[in-house]
């Protein structure tokens, strides 16, 4: 069993917790991601990677609720256990097989939409231990849904926050912010890595494009099963089908076809909407049973 040894809610109906792991501590790179389950019969959760610690055995994790899993795993507190914790998985950053000294001579932007903030953590704080330096943007809607902003300080070279409604930092979208920066400030970037919702990571795309720089997305959240047996994540990659879990999660932003991605991705928010509703019902005493109990 996995107990958990830290919860901590980072915003509303979001759950940082840390997880009793230390062989995935162990092997853990920045990029990956693991599969936890709550009980025996839980589904399995691929969750990424927000931070690791080989010495005490702890592996972080952060949950957002959207649906009847995520749900119970957030309902769990310290001293629980998950009956699974599977990992690490998928691809780390090409960071970590890059060239150390061609890597500090890079100048470096992440950005971070929401929960997306952190599995950026971890390449951020990765890049700071070699001596390496990036900028950071976080973007949220307001300012109660930032997260980890000071851990994100204390390793990013500059920290930069956007909120929708400008209760905090620059008024605007992420890619505003980002385009100020370049066009106004004078900054110059060789890589752009964006992690966080679908839509936000498309027009980041777009923009980066038209400045010629490499970018670099996650594509975490299409992940269903985490095996690459369900297919949902499939992908299509500069005309080619790839499963995020199996072959990414991590792809070049300017090959993948977004909006298929987001016709997937809505598909299976559907599906999972549906079955919440089914299990309240069920749990009422009045729905059909057919199906719920596997």
């Amino acid at each position: 069993m996995f107990e958990i040894l830290k919860k901590q809610e980072l915003a509303q109906n979001i759950i940082l917790m840390n997880v009793k792991a230390p062989r995935v501590a162990k092997s853990a790179k920045p990029g990956q991601f693991v599969i936890v389950k709550v009980g025996d019969k839980g589904e399995r959760i691929p969750l990424t990677i927000s931070d690791y610690n080989a010495e005490e055995g702890w592996v972080t994790i952060v949950t957002q609720i959207v649906g009847s899993s995520t749900e119970k795993i957030c309902a769990l507190n310290e001293g629980d256990s998950f009956s699974a914790f599977v990992g690490p998985l998928g691809h780390p950053s090409e960071f970590v097989y890059d060239n150390i000294e061609e890597l500090r001579s890079k100048n470096i932007l992440f950005i971070a939409g929401g929960v997306g903030t952190a599995p950026v953590y971890p390449q951020v704080k990765w890049l700071h231990e070699q001596g390496a330096h990036a900028d950071v943007i976080i973007g949220a809607k307001s300012k109660d849904l930032l997260i980890l902003t000071d851990e994100m300080k204390a390793v990013a070279e500059n920290l930069y926050i956007a909120t929708d409604d400008g209760s905090v930092g620059f008024k605007g979208l992420v890619t505003n912010l980002m385009k100020d920066l370049i066009d106004n400030q004078g900054k110059k970037y060789d890589v752009v890595v964006a992690i966080g919702p679908m839509i936000m990571m498309k027009f980041v795309a777009l923009a980066t494009k038209e400045y010629g720089i490499k970018t670099i997305v996650s594509l975490n959240s299409l992940m269903v099963d985490g095996t690459g047996m369900c297919g949902a994540c499939r992908v299509s990659v500069g005309g080619k089908t790839y499963f995020t879990c199996v072959d990414g999660p991590e792809f070049d932003a300017h090959e993948v076809d977004f909006d298929e991605a987001m016709r997937r991705q809505g598909m299976y928010k559907t599906i999972e909407s549906r079955k919440e509703k089914m299990e309240q019902e069920k749990a009422a005493g009045h729905a059909c049973k057919i199906g719920l109990d596997k």
